[in-house]
């Protein structure tokens, strides 16, 4: 009886580890924008693989294919759908979209105003954090109040969030005032009043 329960409990599976811990990052996906550069690969058809721009209108053109629309798509939708409009031509055509230059979508990039020594867009990438965005324009200006900084975040109902950034401080090595930055953030920086 002893060695059958001994049997049993060596055959059982172990209980599911339950993981406490997440990383978003891991499911984020790269939005192709007006502005990015893209590396267009067909196979076995050199006279088609070619680099494009993105046109403001969010479109590329490549040889085949006069316009298709590609701001809004992730590279392999847009691939997908390159094979689609090639596979009128071409038979199996197999085509790999490759991102070189990123700006990405609008809803994709993170933007500093204000006070920044060059205040732009930077496209989001996973994981950036406000010290990322500082370094990225260059740090704040002399004019700057660094601790009544803002971050104006678009919630998911089409409403507004204010999140209050200590820059000055941050900037002077206190590492816990640094915010994770998420895709379409506006970081405000406003003027000292002296």
């Amino acid at each position: 009886m002893l060695a059958g329960i001994l049997v049993l409990v060596g055959c059982s599976t172990p209980p599911a580890i339950k993981s406490t811990t997440s990383a978003p990052h891991l499911t984020e996906r790269y939005i192709i924008g007006p502005g990015d550069s893209l590396d267009i690969f067909v196979r076995d058809n050199p006279n088609l693989t070619t680099s494009v721009p993105v046109r403001p209108d969010g479109r590329i053109s490549i040889p085949l294919v006069q316009s298709i629309t590609a701001a809004g798509k992730t590279p392999d939708e847009l691939a997908g759908d390159l094979e689609k409009a090639l596979g009128r031509y071409i038979r199996s055509p197999l085509v790999t979209v490759i991102v070189k230059k990123f700006v990405g979508a609008y809803s994709q990039q993170v933007r500093v105003i204000g006070q920044a020594t060059t205040p732009k867009s930077v496209p989001y990438r996973a994981g950036m954090t406000v010290l990322d965005m500082m370094i990225d324009v260059g740090g704040l200006t002399k004019y700057a109040a660094g601790n009544r900084a803002k971050i104006i975040r678009h919630l998911p109902g089409g409403e507004e969030k204010a999140i209050p950034v200590r820059l000055g401080d941050l900037m002077n090595g206190e590492i816990k005032y640094n915010v994770v930055m998420r895709p379409g953030d506006i970081l405000i920086i406003p003027e000292s009043l002296f």
